[in-house]
């Protein structure tokens, strides 16, 4: 592993513990993978707030619009056994669609460019309002029309994976979760991942949770409820780890898959871009794609009732990044954003050096929390609060053990003042000074509030 990325992996559970403590999140679940391997698997904060317990890696979410991807590496595994063909219509393997539907190709079905209805007409089951939709019912909402000309734009649909699930189901003879749970999960060797809720008894579970209004406090939303004809779309439970290296695995480099190169780069491709988002990101099948600054990345996103999960790929970086909450604010996107940042800073500036290692910490004032980072030969100082790591971070240059200058900074900052550490007589750093400014560790800083201000 390069050095810096082992930093970048030091780095980015501090960070998101910040980020925890001041969004007040219930849970999140961090797992990093490189070269399949996970390095970093973290979780922080608790898996219900009605009772405490605290989270663990090993607690299970429900990753919902992962499934699809599950799901598009069905058919993918399928087409490579020569049962099935992307370009095959639908009503060649289920009966009783509207025509129009039954034209519907899988590859179309798995772009989201068949046209179909996202959720229905009554999508209560996504406000816990009604139990998600059985196969009767499916069926009875794919009698109906597309509502736009299939191959026109991206439209997501549920619906759509819904009926790729009908489709698994006719060519196997099995049902989707026994084929699924036996060709795709078991043989990408994932031991805590379902197809379908609830979860195997005995496994941990991290409960969902509410916003905090209008009640003004969070609320359990269980997350236990079965998919049932939807599974395929968002059944899904499973864990960062696991989710980390089945994504992984999907890397057209990936030297262990259950697919081919070839049906990896078929999955990944981008089929439509997404014109209407600010992001414009795209869709290839099963796959979501973006880009961030000059790094691409593919993987999906989930939002179930109860949890907001992403997991994301870094092709021909060998790093693939999955971060799940149990909320249903959870900032998983914004998160995995900043850990693409986390991780392209390290990658430019490189690991610390012996002459930098020693100014690494958090440091504490009325007015700001800094995070002084070595890079390298400079120290990166920048506050963990923002969403956007390393923001305007000023930089220090370190000219003896204990003193540097600000060589970098907005013009509202610091820039060509001093910097230095203060340490105390066992040798350990007790503060610094960063232009005029003392600032204290966490504690040292708590206890000059209480003096100042009282409990």
């Amino acid at each position: 592993m390069d050095t810096w990325l082992k930093s970048a992996a030091d780095y980015i559970p501090q960070w998101l513990d910040y980020q925890m403590r001041t969004s007040e999140q219930p849970g999140c679940v961090i797992a990093v993978a490189h070269k399949g391997r996970v390095i970093l698997e973290e979780a922080f904060g608790v898996a219900d707030i009605s009772t405490g317990k605290a989270l663990t890696p090993r607690h299970r979410f429900r990753v919902a619009s992962h499934s699809k991807t599950f799901t598009s590496a069905a058919v993918f595994k399928l087409r490579e056994a020569g049962l099935l063909r992307l370009d095959d219509p639908a009503g060649q393997y289920v009966d009783g669609l509207h025509p129009a539907v039954a034209e519907a190709t899988l590859s179309q079905l798995l772009s989201h460019s068949a046209g179909l209805i996202r959720d229905g007409v009554d999508a209560g089951q996504w406000q816990d309002r009604r139990p998600f939709l059985g196969e009767k019912e499916l069926r009875a909402a794919l009698c109906e029309p597309p509502v736009i000309k299939p191959s026109t734009r991206l439209k997501y649909s549920n619906h759509g994976f819904g009926l790729v699930g009908l489709v698994i189901e006719a060519v196997t003879g099995e049902s989707y979760c026994d084929w699924v749970g036996r060709e795709i999960v078991g043989a990408s060797k994932l031991q805590e991942t379902a197809p379908d809720g609830p979860a195997p008894r005995g496994a941990l579970v991290a409960r969902g949770h509410t916003r905090k209004l209008p009640l003004g406090r969070r609320r359990i939303v269980p997350g236990d409820n079965p998919t049932h004809a939807l599974a395929p779309a968002t059944g899904f439970l499973s864990t960062a780890g696991d989710l980390a290296r089945f994504f992984a695995s999907l890397d057209p480099d990936a030297t262990r898959s259950i697919l081919s190169p070839a049906s990896r780069r078929d999955m990944i491709r981008r089929q439509w871009l997404d014109v209407d988002a600010s992001a414009k990101g795209s869709y290839g099948l099963g796959i979501m794609r973006g880009e961030a600054g000059d790094w691409e990345w593919f993987g999906h996103a989930g939002g179930f009732q109860s949890c907001i999960s992403r997991t994301i790929v870094l092709p021909g970086r060998d790093i693939a990044v999955s971060i799940l909450t149990n909320a249903v604010d959870g900032p998983a996107w914004v998160w995995s954003d900043a850990l693409i940042h986390i991780l392209q800073n390290f990658a430019r500036r490189g690991a610390a050096t012996a002459k930098t290692r020693d100014w690494a910490g958090r440091w504490w004032s009325l007015w700001r929390t800094l995070d002084f980072v070595p890079m390298r030969d400079h120290i990166v100082v920048s506050d963990p609060g923002l969403t956007v790591p390393f923001l305007d971070a000023s930089e220090i240059a370190v000219t003896t053990r204990d003193l540097g200058t600000i060589r970098h900074a907005t013009g509202l900052a610091n820039y060509g003042e001093e910097a230095r550490l203060v340490r105390g007589r066992n040798g350990h750093v007790r503060e610094v000074w960063f232009g005029g400014t003392k600032f204290l560790r966490e504690n040292s800083f708590a206890a000059e509030l209480r003096r100042k201000y009282g409990d």
